[in-house]
């Protein structure tokens, strides 16, 4: 009864069963739900829309358990029996349903680590359409390269170096 109300009041469902830490932060509550073999570690950040959810019926454990001082971003879904290590980031809107290694930020559906302890990692394959012919650009730089042409026959006649025969000469 006191989990519904307190639902009803905050708009934050967490199970009774869950194991929260110390210093744990949940900002902007409204939609956060948090299941019942739910571990949240201490000093950990949720913010709004978060889900800590199972993946299965079962009895037995079934929800996250996040380390110390996790951060979940906006709209995350966490889902399973999996950990997240200490200082692990979950960027706004991802879908994690793999262990996260410590210091370690993870975005996208399905999450992807893009950072390890402070190091950028290439999580997006090189992607063949952005080496591909363009040839709209192809064109552009023709026309770039006869411009200079002309601009530069254009001076020759205009500082006379050339016979009236020859500045017909190259006229196709």
């Amino acid at each position: 009864l006191l989990s519904n109300v307190a639902r009803f009041l905050t708009q934050v469902e967490i199970h009774p069963a869950a194991k929260i830490g110390h210093d744990v932060f949940i900002d902007h509550g409204s939609g956060v739900v948090v299941g019942e073999t739910a571990e949240i570690g201490d000093g950990c950040t949720i913010y709004q829309g978060v889900t800590l959810g199972g993946t299965s019926l079962s009895h037995g454990k079934r929800h996250p358990t996040l380390g110390r001082n996790v951060t979940i971003g906006v709209n995350s879904s966490v889902l399973g029996a999996i950990v997240l290590g200490d200082n692990a980031k979950v960027g706004g809107g991802s879908v994690v349903v793999k262990d996260v290694p410590a210091n370690a930020t993870v975005v996208g559906v399905p999450a992807r680590i893009v950072m390890q302890d402070g190091k950028p990692i290439r999580a997006v394959p090189e992607r063949p359409q952005v080496h591909m012919p363009d040839p709209t650009a192809d064109a552009i730089s023709r026309l770039q390269h006869k411009i200079a042409q002309l601009e530069a026959r254009l001076t020759e006649l205009e500082q006379g170096e050339t016979t009236e025969e020859e500045a017909w000469s190259w006229v196709i």
